[in-house]
């Protein structure tokens, strides 16, 4: 039964429905209280309800293991390894987080790495930077979750319901005359009127959600080129056990490898970032997104293995070295293709329905895209209240 007693008449306090509660759906929800709460031009607060199917909010994945007998953690960024920020705009809004500690820089020591070859020839390793504090690649801490979870506590007028999934809106969706578009979640339960939903999802959820539901920009979901990504995860029970590749006091020294390999992209010790002094050591490794794309339906366990012996040759371990800790995770809709002579699609608006869907992968498809599909959505809904 549907309560239309949720139904707002009150322009001035408008109800807004944000699927999704990774980076964009909470930057959405930030930006949208700061300009609707204090801003002059509109009087009453939003009331925004934000839809997450999963447990928890925020894009920067991190996952841990705990060691029963040390109590100590490995722990692994799995998403994100860091965001940068360029525009003064986006400096600005991350300052507060930097001046308490929450983001610091990470002046990581990079090297390119060729792995070691069926011949016998080690690994390679050599110097290629260092980043710095001028062009910043800024992580979360303590966890790369820290930073969405600190985004979420702040939230004033924003109810968060986790664990839900909106239904698509072609499937059960209704839409009133006023603008006015009722949600249902998968079992067909009501989860309320809305003046506004903004889908902030990945971009192939994005095109289920939106399927026959007569959206006005359907057409240009599709337009963005996805490629997944699959994270490899690898601990080892203390610092003495690592591969020389890892702890060779000859070769350099560093934090960040750029493979040159048909499958591995990047390692990250994660370890060595700010504030994890404590963590046992833990490995990230991502695949190159053109292979992980190529493999994206495969097992996950065979992929698994795959990426087990690919980073094998590149840190060169053997069986009293070997990683004690491994896991994997496919991320489907990882990265966003970006052709230069293409524009940025940005986000995508049915002013009819009152209907937005937004997401990192209507820009560039990192952080600080996320900041900007955040900000247009703002514009685009003060815009349409005729401010």
């Amino acid at each position: 039964m549907t309560d239309h007693t949720l139904l707002s008449t009150d322009k001035s306090s408008p109800k807004i429905a944000i699927i999704g509660g990774g980076l964009t759906g909470l930057l959405t929800a930030t930006l949208l209280e700061r300009i609707l709460d204090t801003d002059n031009v509109c009087s009453n607060a939003p009331h925004i309800t934000i839809f997450e199917k999963s447990r928890s909010v925020g894009r920067l994945a991190t996952r841990y293991r705990t060691d029963s007998e040390t109590g100590r953690n490995w722990q692994w960024a799995f998403g994100a390894q860091f965001f940068t920020a360029k525009t003064a705009e986006f400096q600005q809004f991350i300052a507060p987080w930097l001046k308490t500690g929450l983001l610091q820089p990470w002046c990581a020591r990079v090297v390119e790495l060729t792995p070691a070859n069926d011949n016998g020839q080690s690994p390679d390793i050599q110097s290629k930077e260092q980043w710095d504090t001028v062009h910043a690649r800024y992580i979360s801490t303590p966890k790369m979750t820290s930073w969405g979870r600190e985004l979420a506590a702040g939230l004033k007028h924003t109810n968060i319901v986790f664990k839900t999934r909106v239904a698509p809106l072609g499937r059960h969706t209704t839409h009133s005359d006023d603008k006015k578009t009722e949600l249902f979640d998968e079992t067909g339960e009501s989860l309320g009127w809305f003046d506004w939903v903004i889908c902030t999802a990945p971009n192939g959820q994005a095109v289920e959600l939106m399927a026959d539901s007569g959206f006005s920009q359907q057409v240009n979901i599709t337009q963005p080129q996805m490629q997944a990504c699959y994270t490899l995860m690898l601990g080892w029970d203390n610092a003495q056990e690592l591969p020389e590749t890892l702890n060779s006091q000859t070769a350099p020294q560093w934090d960040v490898a750029y493979l040159n390999s048909e499958v591995l992209d990047r390692i990250f010790i994660e370890h060595h970032k700010p504030v994890r002094d404590e963590l046992l050591p833990s490995i990230t490794i991502h695949a190159r997104n053109d292979w992980s794309q190529v493999h994206v339906d495969d097992d996950l366990e065979t992929v698994k293995a795959t990426l087990l012996m690919a980073a094998q040759q590149a840190l060169n371990w053997d069986k009293d070295s070997a990683p004690s800790q491994t896991d994997c995770h496919r991320w489907r809709y990882a990265a966003t293709i970006i052709d230069t002579d293409t524009k940025e699609l940005g986000i995508l608006v049915d002013e009819t329905r009152q209907w937005i869907v937004s997401g990192d992968w209507c820009a560039r498809g990192n952080i600080e895209s996320c900041y900007q599909v955040a900000r247009q959505t703002v514009e685009a809904v003060c815009r349409a209240r005729s401010i």
